[in-house]
């Protein structure tokens, strides 16, 4: 199963400490050397994006930033055998901020990504 997460929280006004970064960066290596991690990377802030909308039967697109208190900051995509698992390679992460920055706040979305055998055998597979 594969599973996204998103990393939302507010931008500091204050760099991250020493050693969070690399300390990021082991984590990756080691959920990568364990099969886990297939992609990860930062996200700009959303005053660099764009949101499209439908609603009431009309197309709308505006720019950012958009008005949410915490942004999305960055994602990765893991392949694990259980919901579980993705939750504790989320914690993991989580826990270095806890541990290395007091005082931030932020959360991780767990979000299943769907595959063609979540729509039965009639699926398009490419």
């Amino acid at each position: 199963m594969r599973y996204l997460t998103l990393l939302k929280g507010i931008r500091a006004d204050t760099p991250p400490p020493d050693g969070l970064f690399q300390a990021i960066m082991n984590l990756g290596e080691e959920a990568t050397r364990a099969g886990a991690l297939l992609d990860q990377g930062g996200l700009a802030p959303s005053a660099a994006g764009a949101r499209v909308r439908v609603a009431g039967g009309e197309l709308t697109t505006t720019d950012g930033p958009f008005a949410e208190a915490k942004e999305m900051l960055s994602y990765a995509i893991y392949q694990v055998r259980s919901r579980e698992e993705a939750v504790e390679w989320a914690s993991r992460f989580m826990r270095l901020h806890r541990d290395m920055w007091p005082g931030w706040e932020g959360d991780v979305e767990v979000l299943r990504v769907m595959g063609p055998e979540d729509f039965g055998g009639d699926a398009p597979t490419g």
